[in-house]
């Protein structure tokens, strides 16, 4: 009789780091344009890139509304050293 090893469940997309996030779409990509897999395997890969894709947008979005802010922030404070007008 043949022992089936469960495979561990992948870590939650979210508590990954970019950087993990982003090396594993990269061997999920890899993986799909090999050709090698079965169907299902490759939908469940291809699911979870799009998790994976998903994820990484939404924090880019996040960081570049950040940035924004920021930037918003630093220009307020040039424009009050530069302002000349008297009070």
């Amino acid at each position: 009789m043949a022992t089936t090893k469960k495979a561990s469940e992948p870590t939650p997309v979210e508590k990954l780091t970019y950087g993990e996030a982003s090396e594993e779409l990269e061997a999920i990509i890899k993986s799909l344009e090999s050709n090698q897999l079965e169907l299902e395997e490759s939908l469940a890969q291809y699911q979870r890139g799009v998790a994976l894709l998903a994820e990484l947008r939404g924090r880019l979005a996040g960081a570049r509304q950040q940035v924004t802010a920021l930037m918003g922030q630093i220009e307020a404070d040039d424009e009050e050293l530069h302002d000349t007008t008297l009070s």
